[in-house]
């Protein structure tokens, strides 16, 4: 079944019953983004259209036991990939802990279930030299004439934000001047789960952010967004997307990169240059050192090859 048609099913008086009030904690209380809200809600949902076809009734949630919960993964486990089952299951779990903390259910059947472990690829980057390549786009698009100079130096400070100062491509697009600390050279940033933390930025991105402030911004007062359109509206994270895009083609450099991936290159370079991982998790915005440690081995990696390039013995 389809996620559309499997929500469609789902009875008024579920969604008003369990649903929406789980939702509304997850948004407002909880603080959750939107995608993951919608991650959970369909959670709910194919989990709900599980419980149908095996019989059961629309709300028949506290009866399950530890075993039909298995059974439920086993199942999932042929319609979706590891990582969507982790992230249904963990959604389920946060669905039940409300309900208990409620009075409305009495335990979580999902505690200590058992899933498929995860694979843990490498995380993706950019060399140093191929971002300088790709940080050299926008100068190049406006000396042959093919970017006018708001566009090119909008790209450029775009890219230097990005890799500079490691921000999520959602905490660059809601940036507004208000934010900027012109005499420290960093921002204040809201990032997942409404935590606020200071990034430095780089004397490069700092630059290139003074000198679209003077030449084409129409106002930089507190609430005005740093990242517009040619008609002063604010970047949306689509237009971040796709800008990156074109100057990957540009620096002929691997098009599944994407501005994510550049903040796993600033990760991965503040590494390798001697950074320490508490340092690069508080500026990452991690909640857990284990999130920021995925990067050491990307740095154990560049090591690893350097010494079998380079030893006699190796």
């Amino acid at each position: 079944m389809k996620p559309d048609e499997a929500e469609s099913n789902l009875l008024p008086s579920v969604v008003t019953a369990w649903l929406q009030p789980f939702l509304d904690y997850l948004a407002k209380e909880r603080r959750y983004s939107a995608y993951t809200v919608r991650n959970y809600r369909q959670a709910f949902t194919d989990f709900h259209g599980w419980l149908k076809q095996s019989g059961r009734s629309d709300a028949d949630f506290g009866q399950l036991t530890a075993r039909e919960v298995r059974d439920f993964v086993i199942e999932a486990q042929r319609r979706y990939g590891r990582r969507t089952l982790h992230n249904h299951v963990s959604g389920l779990r946060t669905f039940y802990r409300y309900w208990m903390r409620e009075g409305k259910l009495a335990r979580n059947p999902f505690t200590g279930v058992p899933l498929p472990k995860l694979e843990k690829p490498l995380p993706k980057f950019l060399t140093e030299a191929q971002m300088l390549k790709l940080l050299g786009g926008p100068g190049k698009l406006l000396a042959n004439e093919t970017a006018d100079a708001f566009t090119a130096l909008r790209d450029r400070l775009v890219l230097e934000l990005l890799y500079g100062g490691g921000l999520r491509v959602s905490e660059l697009v809601a940036l507004n001047y208000g934010a900027i600390d012109f005499g420290t050279g960093s921002a204040r940033v809201l990032g997942k789960g409404r935590k606020e933390r200071i990034c430095p930025l780089g004397d490069a991105a700092m630059a290139a952010l003074r000198q679209f402030r003077e030449k084409h911004a129409k106002s930089s007062d507190r609430h005005d967004p740093v990242l517009v359109t040619p008609r002063y509206r604010r970047l949306t994270v689509g237009a971040v997307q796709q800008l990156v895009k074109r100057y990957l083609a540009l620096a002929d450099l691997p098009m599944d990169i994407t501005p994510h991936k550049l903040r796993h290159s600033y990760a991965t370079h503040l590494l390798n240059a001697g950074a320490d991982l508490r340092s690069v998790q508080e500026l990452l915005g991690h909640a857990s050192l284990t999130t920021t440690q995925i990067y050491t081995h990307t740095s154990v990696a560049r090591l690893k090859e350097i010494h079998a390039k380079a030893h006699p013995r190796a």
